[in-house]
């Protein structure tokens, strides 16, 4: 069974940062694709970022390319994302996700993701 569990979620000013981490458990963490999700109040599960399993490449949505970087550290089972230059409309909950087998949907969709953490919370303030 494989478990993801997010933190490093709070509240910060727009302009700031925050670094979210997921540790997920299992010995074959190197074997999974990983992404970041985000979700608003009243609105639909967003991809924000998505990762390789060799961490060489990656993928963000527009909305938050060139402000977030997502990375991972394999030999701590562990993927990052690093958010600066945050703004008002990241406020959200965060999720990380685990693409373990073939799928034949695009990686920014939710179903393309076999394992999710619980989430956590980000706050943008003005």
């Amino acid at each position: 069974q494989v478990q993801l569990v997010e933190s490093g979620g709070g509240l910060v000013q727009a302009g700031g940062s925050l670094r979210l981490s997921c540790a997920i458990s299992g010995r074959t963490f190197s074997t999974y694709d990983m992404g970041w999700f985000r979700q608003a109040p009243g609105k639909e599960r967003d991809f924000v970022a998505r990762i390789s399993r060799s961490g060489i490449t990656t993928y963000y949505s527009d909305s938050v390319k060139g402000r977030f970087t997502i990375s991972r550290d394999n030999a701590k089972n562990t993927v990052y994302l690093q958010m600066d230059s945050l703004r008002e409309e990241d406020t959200a909950v965060y999720y990380c996700a685990a693409s373990v087998a073939y799928t034949t949907y695009t990686y920014t969709h939710p179903l393309a993701y076999d394992y999710w953490g619980q989430g956590t919370q980000v706050t943008v303030s003005s």
